[in-house]
């Protein structure tokens, strides 16, 4: 089963730091990761996903 996309409401989480604030984000990392598609990448593996078994759990 596919991991469920995250969903952004626009609302802040009182008890919880941005990511954004959190991490460096001119880190090389951080700059790859906003230069990679990641939606070719989700259909390209998606028919490998299952729909049966245990759903994903998500931190």
């Amino acid at each position: 089963m596919p991991p469920k996309k995250h969903r952004t409401t626009g609302s802040g989480d009182l008890f919880r730091a941005r990511l954004d604030q959190v991490i460096n984000m001119k880190h090389e990392l951080v700059q790859l990761a906003g230069k990679v598609d990641w939606d070719w990448i989700d259909g390209d593996i998606a028919p490998l996903y299952s729909e049966n078994g245990r759903p994903v759990v998500a931190a």
